[in-house]
């Protein structure tokens, strides 16, 4: 896993909080000083979260489980898509779909429809279509490719919640609260720590900033997809050796059968006796 030093996080700024009359009282804890009436995170403290955060999502990726990037401001959007994607995680970055997590049966229609118009391209349905159907087709797949595009293949509830700004996403938080998924999240002086379970005090704003802290996220759940990997090679290398080995402890036993069994005498004639 990638180490945190403090001297990096100072200069990506992650150490800038908000207005101090902005703070929510809650995130005391974390906060070293202010400075211009602005509250200055504690930078320590921050190194020592993105170590525990990095430690369980290394742990929930390594156990197979998808976790479901969330960020639709503007600064995050780009980095949350490409640093999510390069790990093959699913995210969110346009307009949250409210009962994305806890009417989960309906989006998966919506993207099982999704699925059906691209098959339809490809087995020539959509051209029997007419222009105006074809259009209404195609308008159709590219507003769900916007807001589910990279959730198409989730087909079962996310391990973990990743969230830039819990303020923002305050709808994805109170749906994954229900359901009783663990929350992670970047959370600036301006937010209550309290809603999430692994929190990284941290700037939400600069875009310097959520690069740094997801490149180290993204960085621990890439060791768990690969630790997953290595393990399944172990493991079937370990199923393809114990194969043979069953087959030769059968064939031994087979002949040890062979060599137990008592030879029977040829009967003898009743006439060679006379």
């Amino acid at each position: 896993m990638e180490k945190v030093e403090v001297k990096d996080l100072l200069e990506a700024g992650v150490h800038f909080g908000h207005l101090t009359r902005k703070w929510d009282p809650n995130m005391a804890p974390y906060i070293y000083m202010e400075r211009n009436g602005i509250h200055i995170i504690n930078l320590y403290k921050t190194a020592a979260k993105i170590e525990e955060t990095s430690e369980a999502l290394h742990k929930i990726a390594a156990s197979g489980k998808k976790i479901l990037f969330v960020a639709t401001k503007k600064q995050a959007k780009d980095i949350v898509a490409e640093k999510a994607g390069a790990v093959n995680m699913p995210y969110i970055t346009e307009r949250w779909p409210g009962g994305m997590l806890t009417n989960f049966v309906t989006i998966r229609k919506a993207v099982k429809k999704m699925a059906m118009i691209d098959r339809m391209k490809k087995d020539g349905t959509f051209n029997s279509l007419s222009k105006k159907e074809r259009l209404q087709v195609d308008r159709q797949r590219a507003k769900l490719e916007k807001n589910l595009g990279s959730i198409s293949d989730m087909t079962r509830l996310p391990g973990a919640l990743f969230v830039v700004d819990i303020k923002r996403e305050h709808i994805a938080i109170k749906e994954a609260q229900k359901l009783n998924i663990p929350i992670f999240a970047m959370v600036d002086t301006n937010s209550d720590p309290r809603e999430v379970d692994y929190l990284i005090p941290a700037n939400d704003d600069a875009s310097k900033s959520i690069n740094k802290i997801l490149s180290v996220v993204t960085s621990a759940v890439a060791d768990g997809l690969a630790e997953r990997k290595s393990d399944k090679a172990e493991r079937d290398a370990a199923k393809n050796d114990k194969a043979p080995a069953a087959k030769k402890e059968v064939k031994v036993e087979k002949k040890a059968e062979k060599k137990a069994e008592p030879k029977v005498a040829a009967p003898v004639a009743a006439n060679e006796e006379e």
